[in-house]
């Protein structure tokens, strides 16, 4: 199965990039209800994956900083804890599916090493689950006919 049948494209996912304040970030993942959203370099690349786990240690080491001065903060400035991987657009599924098990997107990139969009976590589980019902029903049917 190719992963560009599970793509959802670029111009739908929310992202930030690097010069991105931390404001920016908390109002636009608050509006949107995501805990982690993926981050641009200048150029389009995939730069990381930045997690409201980021943005909260972040602000908890930083016990100077009030919620008014998030805007003078550059999202390029937070660490990110995790290494949330990329895949390549000619990536097979097994590389999808290992990175989403600890990923709730996988980020996708052109062979360019651009963002090109993300497969959802949800997106690959619904696939598993069609899968396996469709064979259950297969498994079912062999069984009838051979016992019919």
């Amino acid at each position: 199965m190719n992963i560009a049948f599970f793509l959802l494209p670029k111009q739908e996912v929310v992202c930030m990039t690097l010069e991105a304040t931390l404001r920016q970030t908390l109002e636009r993942m608050e509006h949107h209800r995501y805990t982690s959203v993926p981050i641009l370099d200048r150029d389009g690349g995939y730069a990381g994956t930045v997690t409201e786990g980021d943005l909260l240690w972040f602000m908890k080491n930083n016990p100077e900083l009030t919620f008014e001065h998030t805007n003078k903060v550059k999202l390029a400035d937070v660490q990110l804890r995790l290494a949330h991987r990329a895949v390549r657009i000619d990536a097979n599924m097994v590389d999808l599916v290992s990175l989403a098990k600890l990923q709730n997107f996988v980020p996708v990139i052109d062979d360019m090493n651009r963002f090109i969009g993300i497969v959802r976590r949800s997106d690959i589980i619904d696939y598993c689950e069609k899968m396996i019902v469709s064979g259950n029903a297969a498994a079912a049917s062999e069984e009838e006919m051979a016992t019919g």
